[in-house]
């Protein structure tokens, strides 16, 4: 996906966000997220934030309460388990446990999802997903939601289909 919007045009700078599997907590890897971004980027340069399964969470978790909202036009979630995922049942770190439907970091990203003001959100779902479960947790009421029958979770981001859209839709900005 990279690769294809830089060909495009587009500046993009993509994080290493470490331990890549949450056992930091997610609070932990958008402090992260925060720092790169504040490092790459001017303090008044407005960015678009796309972030992949647990990425969209780290996403939400930087906009909602690290501050990242006043620079952010907008946010695409890419298969992110807004509602929450039954595979993070799966895998014990902490970030996993956030990623629970129900979870205490969930719920609280929905309790103040107001803090996003007006920035643009595009939640993108593949129904054929079998790490977010059930799929229409990728489903946000406070997104413009997108659905495509991508073949697997990973998928979504080589996805010509998903790209393409997304190429669109910040042609229109």
């Amino acid at each position: 996906m990279q690769q294809r919007l830089e060909q495009s045009g587009y500046t993009c700078y993509s994080p290493t966000l470490t331990p890549w599997d949450g056992r930091g907590g997610l609070e932990n890897l958008a402090a992260q997220l925060k720092h790169d971004i504040d490092a790459h980027y001017r303090p008044d340069q407005k960015i678009t934030l796309i972030g992949f399964s647990m990425g969209g969470i780290i996403s939400r978790y930087y906009l909602q309460e690290l501050g990242g909202a006043t620079r952010c036009e907008t946010l695409i979630t890419i298969s992110s388990p807004h509602h929450g995922t039954k595979t993070a049942w799966l895998y014990p770190t902490k970030g996993a446990e956030q990623m629970r439907p129900g979870s205490e970091l969930l719920n609280h990203l929905t309790a103040t999802e107001n803090r996003l003001g007006k920035i643009k959100v595009i939640s993108y779902r593949t129904p054929l997903d079998l790490m977010i479960l059930p799929t229409q947790s990728s489903v946000w009421d406070r997104a413009e939601n997108v659905s495509f029958p991508v073949a697997a979770h990973p998928l979504m981001l080589s996805s010509n289909t998903v790209i393409s859209d997304i190429e669109k839709r910040l042609e229109k900005r």
